[in-house]
């Protein structure tokens, strides 16, 4: 569907040259001599990317309808990964380089959004922020701070994040998926 710059909003999936990219930020600018235009950032879907795009008012521009999905984890097969559509109930099968760094994060049963087109999908959104436990790490020392008060830890899903020398094994820790960042400890 062709729509012209005055159609511009955020969050709008656009195609140009064959890749799609979400509007995150747009400003409509009327001069007082000229055109109107456009100035936008562009985020690519795939790679994450992002442009500064201007648009004029006589730029003709493809909207491309996106659509998110709830998907529930189920379990990893070869190089790929099984979710369950949770409207649907259907199986969905999505390769491992679709999911790109954000597998090392990838909880069983952890519910994610899949951003959609034309029941493809193009990208895969961890919550922001996940529960996991400390399946191994070595014991920290009071006053060993020569690493500044961090050291490293694995935990459920095999990735591994720096945390504060009081963590221990069996804890569980809050981590920032974007960030791969530990942000708190976790009382039950």
């Amino acid at each position: 569907m062709i729509i012209s710059i005055s159609d511009i909003a955020s969050g709008i999936g656009l195609k140009i040259n064959n890749d799609i990219f979400i509007i995150t930020e747009h400003q409509h600018v009327k001069p007082g001599k000229g055109a109107a235009f456009v100035r936008a950032k562009l985020r690519n879907i795939k790679t994450q990317q992002v442009l500064d795009r201007t648009f004029r008012s006589s730029d003709k521009l493809e909207e491309v309808d996106l659509e998110e999905k709830k998907l529930q984890n189920l379990y990893q097969s070869g190089d790929s990964f099984h979710f369950m559509d949770l409207t649907s109930y259907e199986e969905i099968v999505v390769p491992n380089d679709l999911l790109a760094d954000s597998v090392k994060f990838l909880q069983e049963n952890i519910e994610v959004i899949a951003t959609c087109h034309q029941n493809e999908i193009l990208k895969i959104t961890l919550p922001t922020f996940i529960i996991a436990e400390i399946k191994h790490t070595e014991p920290g020392f009071k006053g060993d701070t020569a690493t500044g008060g961090t050291k490293p830890a694995t935990i459920d899903t095999g990735a591994t994040v720096q945390v504060p020398l009081f963590i221990d094994v069996g804890e569980k820790i809050k981590i920032d998926t974007r960030t791969g960042q530990y942000v708190e400890r976790v009382k039950e």
